[in-house]
């Protein structure tokens, strides 16, 4: 058996996210390893006895060792440095007690704890990424350009990057970004990139293509980076040319903001179906759409961003309307023809995008191709192939530390 692996995660195993780009990935890792998960459950969730209970029970038969702590929100700096200090402790005391040799890290925070566990035990350091999330902070206008906190993070980041003994991103235009940041020339770590995957054993083609009524779909969270009255106003202007068209939304926990801003576009409540479901259902409701939105506010930090509804839609053999300068989305929409790319969110654009966004979703094969895409580019066996050569890699160096 390799050495024991500590995976870090702020993320909790009780949110969609943490099931689908966590759990669906260690599940197929832990085989011959000896996994232990730190995650970060909010009380909210982990009030869910049903849902906690299903979710131990998964992480309990792929023989993970689990470790949850709780999630602080408020106030928001102070609680993050508290739930810091504390996960540094617990993964320092674990990785001390199994001989740990490599902690993976999802992210900055829990990056920041795995950098502690590294200087303490000497444990190779996985960084993962995700994304440019110092910068994202900013331009999703949650701290202030320049503020103590984004430099306090670009510290971090800086750190976080130079003590890596691999780094793992989202997307090729994110890898070519960094190559260019100054203080990474000729200290580059050993990078790879792997994209939000999807399980394609769940998410598939279920019949044929949904083309009348035409249903525009989105999968995830509402709030900060997606453009939520944006996509409102696309199923505004699709009703124009589809006139029984439909939006279906799967949504956890903002269904009255959903509401409220489907009023302010004038539209009737019953145009829009709204569902609550837990990440283990959504494969049953994507095959519905006609197409998926995946629509991302504008920004720089953007190219370091892999949305896992587009894998997931794609998978499923529905095409989508997605933003330009979001990661790779719009080389892989336009070069393999499984969905359109918005450039411009004028009315004008919104329509002529929404008339080939329905030809497409028309087109012969366009679920075959899809899934073709999904299969060469997303497939969960293809990131856990890649996770699992470097986590030999780093055993390796390990072992040799250890020697």
């Amino acid at each position: 058996m390799s050495a024991s692996l500590l995976y870090i995660s702020y993320d909790g195993m009780l949110e969609p996210l943490g099931q689908s780009q966590v759990l669906a990935y260690l599940e197929r890792l832990a085989p011959g390893r000896d996994i232990h998960l730190i995650s970060f459950e909010k009380p909210q969730d982990w009030a869910d006895t049903v849902r906690r209970e299903r979710i131990s029970r998964r992480i309990g038969q792929a023989a993970i060792h689990w470790h949850p702590l709780r999630y602080h929100k408020k106030p928001s700096a102070l609680a993050t440095a508290y739930d810091i200090a504390l996960g540094s402790a617990r993964a320092i005391a674990i990785a001390r007690r199994h001989k740990v040799g490599v902690v993976h890290c999802r992210s900055y925070v829990a990056g920041l704890m795995g950098l502690a566990v590294k200087r303490a035990t000497k444990a190779r350091f996985l960084f993962d990424m995700r994304g440019f999330w110092a910068d994202e902070r900013v331009e999703g206008r949650l701290w202030p350009a320049g503020g103590r906190l984004f430099q306090a993070a670009k510290r971090a980041e800086r750190s976080l990057l130079l003590a890596s003994d691999h780094i793992v991103t989202l997307t090729r235009a994110s890898e070519r970004e960094l190559q260019t940041w100054p203080f990474l020339q000729g200290r580059m770590p050993p990078i790879s990139v792997i994209p939000t995957c999807a399980d394609l054993d769940r998410f598939t083609i279920q019949g044929p293509p949904q083309r009348k009524p035409f249903v525009l779909g989105y999968v995830g969270s509402v709030g900060t980076w997606y453009l939520l009255d944006e996509m409102l106003r696309c199923f505004k202007l699709l009703q124009q040319i589809e006139a029984d068209a439909r939006f279906l939304i799967i949504n956890r926990g903002e269904h009255k903001l959903i509401q409220e801003r489907a009023a302010a576009h004038s539209i009737p409540t019953g145009n829009i179906e709204l569902i609550g479901a837990d990440h283990h259902a959504v494969p049953s409701y994507i095959p519905r759409m006609s197409a998926g939105l995946a629509l991302y506010r504008p920004s720089s930090s953007r190219v370091a961003c892999a949305p896992t509804k587009l894998a997931e839609y794609l998978a499923c053999g529905v095409p989508c309307l997605g933003s330009s300068g979001v990661g790779d989305m719009s080389e892989i929409l336009d070069e393999e023809q499984v969905g359109v790319v918005l450039d411009d969110l004028d009315d004008d654009s919104l329509r002529k995008t929404l008339l080939r966004l329905i030809e497409l979703s028309r087109s012969a094969n366009i679920q075959d191709r899809c899934r073709s895409v999904a299969m060469k580019l997303f497939s969960l066996d293809v990131g856990v192939a890649a996770y699992a050569d470097i986590y030999e890699q780093l055993d390796d160096r390990h072992s040799k530390v250890q020697r």
